[in-house]
């Protein structure tokens, strides 16, 4: 099985990582923590600039028509240099509105690609997460959306829709233009909603990441039918979801990886080098095999997902355990090999620690992905 980029990903990345090379350095990023900034907006505008957040959307909003393949390309390499952007919101949220949108809503992400605006998802609720893959409820088929991991609900009232409900995790609401918010209508099927951050109330919350959290309270809250999104949206929006997080947890470990590979290489006990010691020779062997294994999950996945093939769900459940599983120790594991070094807040390994914990965390834990898994196998 051939698992490498064609020439078009690989354009892709080697232009996000130039990009990021330059403009995401580690002095760069410890200004922008000390500034209190929400994100960076110079490099959200670079990346812009560059072409890259409209890369996955349709040519004929100005984008490049790329697949999640793209996107997880990109999502990959912003990961791994933990870029203080909002991307992987806005992405996820932009490929679902420009397949399932309304010209007007589609028109809306213009700005978007142009680094204007920002938008978000709403994709968690209290005691829910990614680890219900839409085809994973019991008495649905591949292509309907789970009803019973969501509580938000949405009643028809006259010409518009009424919907209740919490969202909680929802990354830069009260920075984003709109927020995308699924709830269940009354016909059984969850419907996407297109909102703005006024129509809800929002109570922030920081991150370990850095990136502003919010909790959104929908007491009652009135959104017009123009505010529906097409028919599947919340299935793309799920898929894309899980498939960004995976990606971002691969990027955040690659790099975890490398930072440890280079201390064991040069880092002194006992008047030798870390990488002589057995103990810390099969530990680096261990994250490796963690980092090929997710990768060769992650990318089977997405695929699948780029695809549209009726397993798309089931790959990308087993790329999410990797993730929350292998992954989630690797970097404990390149943590305890740099010793008091890795929880230095001035030497970069705590914030490739972090957004691998927080994806695995949006996934939903290594239990509820087996869940997941076996649901989908059964």
């Amino acid at each position: 099985m051939d698992f490498d980029l064609d020439e078009s990903f690989q354009e892709l990345r080697t232009l996000a990582g130039g990009l990021l090379d330059r403009e995401a350095t580690t002095v760069r990023l410890d200004a922008h923590e000390r500034s209190g900034d929400p994100y960076d907006g110079k490099l959200w505008t670079a990346l812009a600039d560059a072409g890259l957040l409209g890369a996955c959307l349709p040519e004929d909003l100005g984008g490049a028509g790329l697949d999640a393949v793209g996107l997880a390309v990109l999502l990959r390499e912003i990961a791994a240099y933990a870029a203080p952007v909002p991307a992987y919101a806005s992405l996820i949220a932009a490929v679902t509105v420009a397949r399932h949108g309304s010209a007007d809503q589609r028109a809306r992400l213009t700005a978007l690609a142009e680094g204007e605006l920002v938008i978000t998802a709403a994709v968690r609720e209290p005691g829910t997460d990614l680890s219900v893959p839409p085809a994973a409820t019991p008495g649905t088929t591949p292509g309907t959306a789970p009803t019973a991991t969501i509580a938000t609900t949405a009643r028809r009232d006259g010409d518009a829709y009424v919907i209740d409900g919490v969202k909680t995790f929802v990354p830069y609401a009260g920075q984003s233009a709109y927020i995308l918010v699924p709830a269940r209508t009354e016909d059984g099927g969850v419907g996407v909603f297109l909102l703005e951050p006024g129509q809800v109330a929002l109570t922030p919350y920081p991150a370990a990441t850095h990136e502003p959290m919010a909790r959104l309270g929908l007491d009652g809250v009135r959104a017009g039918a123009d505010t529906l999104l097409g028919a599947g949206a919340y299935e793309t929006l799920l898929g894309h979801a899980t498939a960004g997080a995976v990606a971002s947890a691969s990027g955040a470990l690659a790099s975890a990886l490398r930072l440890t590979t280079e201390h064991v290489k040069t880092r002194q006990q006992f008047d030798r080098v870390l990488a002589e010691f057995q103990a810390v020779t099969m530990q680096m062997g261990d994250v490796y095999i963690a980092g090929r294994t997710l990768d060769v999950a992650m990318w089977a996945g997405i695929w699948r997902l780029a695809e549209g093939r009726d397993d798309a769900a089931e790959v990308l459940a087993v790329a999410a355990w990797a993730a929350c599983e292998g992954a989630l120790k690797a970097v404990y594991t390149c943590q305890h090999l740099h010793g008091g070094l890795g929880l230095d807040v001035t030497y970069p390994l705590h914030r490739h620690f972090a957004w691998v914990k927080h994806y695995a965390h949006l996934l939903g834990g290594a239990e509820a992905q087996l869940e997941a898994i076996g649901a989908l196998v059964a």
